[in-house]
């Protein structure tokens, strides 16, 4: 199946939760999450499944000024 995460093309198994995808692609914490352009708790990443053409940013925080 095919997702977009981070504006890049992955191929993932039918099934894939958003914790799988961010094991997929190595994040590394802190950082937010948005399927389709809204936020999902991270209390929901293990049980919220990805469907075909699905687009997922995982946004880290930037701070300075």
């Amino acid at each position: 199946m095919r997702v977009i995460v981070n504006q890049i093309a992955q191929e993932i198994p039918e099934g894939s939760t958003i914790d799988d995808v961010l094991v997929l692609i190595d994040a590394r914490p802190p950082y937010a999450v948005a399927i389709n352009y809204e936020f999902v708790p991270k209390a929901r990443h293990a049980e919220e499944t990805l469907h075909e053409g699905d687009e997922m940013e995982v946004i880290a925080p930037v701070t300075g000024g």
